[in-house]
């Protein structure tokens, strides 16, 4: 009997995004006559605050969003100028956005709602805590913190402040995310049983500086915070977000790390977490290294009846494969394309705006707990990896 392949593209975001409206959220959208505005200023201009400042002032309908938009009103630099030359560059020159040559200035502004936060991993938490006492609400990007005792610290602030607050791992709100998590929890393949993702880069450690985010220790440098939210939020999606492990944290988290002489960060780091103390029993291999490409496949997830192969980079995957299978034997084979305008992280914004709207304190697709599980799990693999950071750097222990 053959194989039976089905490729099925989406290749316009209107046609496609209606079909997760009900599921993506969990209460329905209200009718609306204007779009919920939320107004944003950015904490620091490097690589990763352009890409998201880029993708935030693409038109929402591009993607079938009415229901809210964006503006950025503030943008705090090191200096005023950096943070005009910002403007000029990724926010189309706007001469309304405000230029602060600090980040106390957006906190400050009467005209930001909430702050998106793109500064090194180590200065995550004054920045969010500031931005929080400040009643701001908060974006932050991955990894949230340096270590678990700081994010529990920051939500009890977000809580007495009364301020939304989530970690920006844009991976979860991307469009194929939420249909692979569709068909993991449906049934059609049956539990969850293993589960292999890596994300690895070729820094090129030799030639660039120590100082570099990847090489000092100063900034959280190193693999495991750097790149390996993304193999874990596979985990956290296929195996601690399903239903049978009834929010279950791992029974058991295993790993190990080289490290590079250049400045004795984590080079390569393998971990392994396991989930068996309720109905689900299945375990997941992680892996990212800072001095090699990452190869096509970038996750699987293997199931009782089938597998879900994603292709890389898995943080921002374009298509992913499911085989049906009975016993060893392939009888099935689905390939889903996702695209859309812009590169993936407006997503995470317009769940923002909504839960800002909503008066929500967090996302339900990617809630504090969820954070919480991942610092818990980094905390773990860098104990067992006797890597710790220089005196200081954590703010909370």
């Amino acid at each position: 009997m053959p194989i039976e392949r089905i490729y099925i593209g989406y290749t316009n975001p209107p046609q496609y995004i209606p079909a997760f409206t009900g599921y993506h959220y969990s209460a329905p959208q209200p009718v609306m006559t204007k779009p919920f505005i939320l107004r944003w200023g950015i904490i620091s201009t490097g690589r990763i605050a352009n890409c998201f400042v880029t993708d935030l002032l693409v038109d929402p309908e591009t993607r079938d969003v009415t229901d809210v938009a964006h503006n950025v009103t503030a943008v705090g630099s090191r200096s005023v100028q950096s943070a005009e030359k910002f403007i000029a560059e990724y926010a189309k020159g706007d001469k309304s956005i405000k230029a602060y040559g600090s980040y106390a200035g957006v906190f400050a502004d009467p005209n930001v709602d909430a702050v998106y936060i793109a500064t090194p991993h180590t200065l995550h938490y004054e920045n969010a805590l500031d931005a929080i006492k400040a009643k701001k609400h908060v974006l932050c990007e991955k990894p949230v913190t340096s270590n678990a005792a700081e994010l529990r610290s920051l939500l009890a602030a977000a809580k007495e402040h009364g301020v939304f607050f989530m970690e920006a791992l844009w991976t979860r709100f991307q469009p194929l995310t939420l249909e692979v998590k569709k068909i993991s929890e449906s049934g059609v393949l049956g539990a969850p049983l293993a589960l292999q993702a890596d994300l690895s880069d070729d820094f090129q450690l030799n030639e660039i500086p120590k100082t570099h985010r990847a090489l000092d220790p100063a900034l959280g440098g190193g693999a495991l915070l750097d790149l390996g939210p993304y193999p874990l939020i596979w985990a956290i999606l296929a195996l601690y977000e399903h239903p049978y492990n009834q929010g279950a944290a791992p029974s058991n988290v295993s790993g190990t790390m080289l490290k590079t002489p250049l400045t004795g960060v984590d080079c390569n780091t393998s971990f392994t977490v396991t989930f068996a103390k309720r109905e689900l029993a299945a375990q997941a291999i992680l892996s990212c290294n800072m001095n090699i490409a990452s190869y096509h496949t970038g996750a699987v997830i293997r199931y009782e009846k089938g597998m879900i192969t994603i292709a890389a980079p898995i943080y921002c995957p374009k298509s992913f494969t499911v085989q049906y299978l009975e016993g060893n034997k392939v009888t099935k084979e689905e390939t889903r394309q996702f695209e859309y305008v812009g590169t993936g992280w407006h997503f995470q914004a317009d769940e923002v705006a909504r839960c800002v709207r909503d008066g929500k304190s967090e996302s339900s697709l990617w809630g504090h707990d969820k954070s919480l599980v991942e610092m818990d799990v980094f905390d773990e693999v860098r104990r067992q990896g006797n890597y710790k950071f220089p005196p200081g750097v954590e703010k909370v222990v």
